[in-house]
């Protein structure tokens, strides 16, 4: 069943009006026709199951028959990824959207290797938007993550300290004991944020700062993991804490 998001405002007497992008994409590519079935996530928090009643020129119009379920996590979650280098941060986008994210930071640090041109950062961020929007509807999401513009290091800890708790997997740290606590401490209400280092990892700099802040550094392991597998990692540990 394909998933379409709808702002309320295209929604009138229990149906609901699929335009733009999403119009073609529903008629001309995936090829639905009246009495299909679609999942609708409207920006007021609700979800429905619908049924496709008609097509105009520019519009699908879907008969909302059903509540479905919401899929989101209590709480927010929030990754702020160290700038990756190549194509691994739209990698990082897509899967951390499936593993329940609320908010993705791209996060320049000082061994990030890639260097972000103010020319191109808009329509960077419109392009790593547009894959946290498929991932989102292909983990039949309720809400689109946000994709927000990359911000420097300390910056990133300054917008997390709103956070209930912040972990910093770090690879000096010992044991996961530690880790194993912490995220048993985590409740589903709880906003948590990740920070994950680049290819080069943090600086010993950057690891004094998140301490001074009184984020949590921890460990995930003996091995050393790949910044990508890291995050993946982390976020699903912490996707776990906040399941019921």
């Amino acid at each position: 069943m394909f998933q379409f998001f709808v702002r309320s405002e295209k929604v009138n007497n229990g149906l609901a009006c699929i335009t733009g992008d999403d119009y073609h994409h529903l008629k001309d590519v995936v090829r639905l026709k009246e009495g299909d079935k679609v999942r609708i996530s409207i920006d007021t928090g609700e979800n429905y199951i619908g049924v496709i009643e008609d097509f105009t020129e520019d519009a699908a119009i879907v008969e909302l028959t059903d509540k479905a379920a919401d899929t989101e996590l209590k709480g927010k979650m929030t990754l702020f990824q160290g700038m990756p280098k190549s194509d691994k941060l739209e990698f990082i986008i897509e899967k951390a959207v499936e593993l329940g994210v609320t908010e993705i930071v791209p996060t320049m640090m000082e061994f990030s290797v890639v260097k972000i041109d103010e020319k191109k950062i808009i329509s960077k961020v419109e392009r790593w938007q547009k894959i946290a929007e498929a991932a989102a509807k292909q983990s039949k999401r309720s809400i689109v993550p946000q994709v927000l513009r990359p911000m420097k290091y300390k910056d990133a800890v300054e917008y997390a300290a709103s956070n209930t708790i912040n972990l910093v997997p770090y690879e000096n740290e010992s044991g996961p004991k530690g880790t194993i606590e912490l995220l048993k401490a985590v409740k589903p209400e709880d906003s948590v944020g990740i920070f994950i280092g680049p290819e080069g990892g943090f600086s010993e700099k950057e690891i004094e700062l998140a301490r001074e802040k009184n984020m949590k550094t921890v460990s995930l392991g003996r091995r050393i993991l790949r910044t990508e597998t890291a995050a993946l990692t982390a976020l699903s540990l912490i996707m776990m804490s906040k399941e019921e």
